[in-house]
């Protein structure tokens, strides 16, 4: 069942503002208020026929008209024409929004309030349906952008994989080769070594043999 809508009023900036909602709650979200207006007494529930009809006709939307102005609402107003006071205090808000006005003559049509409210729901169930499917276009989004986030990771870690293997079969020659480099050293110490001692004795022989007198021939005269 449809809940039946309230009017609700109140000026913010510029202009004066009414809805058709089912509650205070529903009136301040629409309105984009970060307080509570109605605690604050900047905002009220109107019995205003001419209020009631305009937002019925609309339910659920934001109707404005000029602040300070007595015309009516409407879906698009445009700013006062004098501002020359500036933007309205929050006093003048406030005694704005609970400001009596003067009653209509125009009798409320309970079955036009019925329609708005049922109008209301729908347009509520409309406006939750193209909420659901932008989130539902983000949430896709979000994964489609995380799935390339996760592609280029899964590279990122393949060629980071593919890197350590090559560094360590580098590592490893590296290494076989510093074995073998050692391992010429020490061959080639034992076989200076070797060669050194083998040229010493050389040389004492050569030094022992031309150090040794030559018998003289017999033969000789």
């Amino acid at each position: 069942m449809a809940r039946k809508l309230k009017t609700y009023q109140t000026s913010l900036g510029f202009f004066d503002l009414a809805i058709a909602a089912p509650s205070m709650k529903a009136a301040l979200e629409a309105w984009g208020a970060d307080s509570n207006l109605f605690h604050q007494g900047a905002a009220k529930e109107s019995n205003d026929p001419d209020v009631i009809a305009a937002t019925m006709a609309k339910p659920g939307v934001v109707l404005r008209r000029p602040v300070g102005s007595d015309g009516s609402f409407k879906e698009h107003a445009e700013l006062p024409t004098d501002l020359g006071g500036g933007r309205p205090t929050k006093a003048a808000r406030k005694s704005k929004g609970s400001k009596a006005k003067k009653p209509s003559s125009r009798p409320v049509d309970e079955a036009a309030e019925r329609k708005a409210a049922l109008e209301y729901d729908r347009e509520q169930r409309r406006r939750e349906l193209e909420r659901a499917r932008e989130e539902a276009a983000r949430q896709k989004e979000r994964e489609r952008r995380q799935q390339a986030v996760d592609k280029v990771q899964a590279a990122l870690d393949k060629a980071g994989q593919e890197h350590a293997k090559r560094a360590a079969a580098i590592q490893a020659e590296v290494e076989a080769i510093e074995k073998r480099s050692q391992a010429e050293e020490t061959r080639w110490d034992k076989e200076k070594t070797r060669l050194e001692a083998a040229l010493r004795r050389a040389r004492l022989v050569s030094a022992s043999w031309s150090a040794t007198p030559t018998r003289e021939d017999p033969r000789s005269p």
